[in-house]
């Protein structure tokens, strides 16, 4: 009786499935290869080789680098179980509870690593702010501001993306201080009320605005014209030199 010949290509499920959590293996390899070597320099090779696999394994259970990388990050978010509670008492606190979350992943060296990964590569690849902007904002940020039932969700997700990412920046990619070493419970504490005005205020985009410095909003809708005070231009209290009679000689 002859053997049949082996088939090349993707190795079958039951095979992989024998090697004992072979995908948990690919997954975790991938969070500290991205970490460590960056989004450009992690290849789908090195990824197996981390894992102990053959990488057609790799490539049979995620396809390319871009899903690998996806599929890695989801680990630190998990969208599906972390939306509900956000949710699921309301909006009163719902600013705290997504603060508290945000901070927490970033706390935990485990979840910290390949996010650190995502927000480094972002800037210059287009993959890893696919990423970024497919589980931060619209598979976690955007469910929650629907969720809350509210005009323009996508703008007011957008908005506590863009509070929180810089938190981030700051605190964990280029360690600015005093922020790299304030405690996390006083930056949940400072945090959670924008990102409540973010999600609930009527008016998002007026909430928006009065996050800016000073709280006067948009230029041209505050109550300081600018330098000099209230000057009404030409024609108005201030004549220029020469006093009240707008010219030389005076009145």
């Amino acid at each position: 009786m002859t053997e049949e010949p082996r088939r090349r290509g993707r190795p079958a499920r039951r095979a992989a499935d024998a090697r004992g959590g072979a995908r948990e293996r690919i997954l975790q390899a991938a969070r500290t290869e991205f970490a460590e070597r960056g989004y450009d320099r992690t290849t789908m090779r090195g990824i197996a080789r981390a894992a102990g696999v053959d990488a057609a394994l790799v490539h049979h259970y995620f396809g390319t680098k871009d899903e690998v990388f996806a599929a890695a990050i989801e680990l630190s978010f998990e969208p599906a179980m972390v939306v509900p509670q956000i949710l699921g008492q309301g909006a009163e606190g719902v600013g705290e509870r997504l603060a508290r979350f945000f901070i927490g992943v970033w706390e935990n060296p485990a979840t910290r690593a390949p996010l650190l990964a995502v927000i480094r590569s972002a800037l210059t690849h287009e993959a890893a702010a696919a990423v970024l902007r497919g589980f931060v904002l619209r598979r976690l940020l955007e469910r929650v501001a629907a969720g809350l039932e509210v005009p323009e969700p996508r703008l007011r997700a957008e908005l506590a993306a863009s509070h929180m990412v810089g938190v981030a920046v700051l605190r964990y990619v280029l360690r600015v201080e005093p922020l790299a070493s304030a405690d996390p419970e006083e930056i949940v504490r400072l945090v959670a009320p924008s990102l409540q005005r973010y999600l609930t205020a009527a008016d998002a985009a007026g909430e928006a605005a009065a996050d800016l410095p000073g709280g006067q909003g948009p230029a041209g809708g505050g109550a300081d014209p600018g330098p000099g005070g209230a000057d009404p231009g030409p024609g108005g209290a201030d004549p220029g030199p020469g006093g009240a009679g707008g010219g030389p000689g005076g009145a």
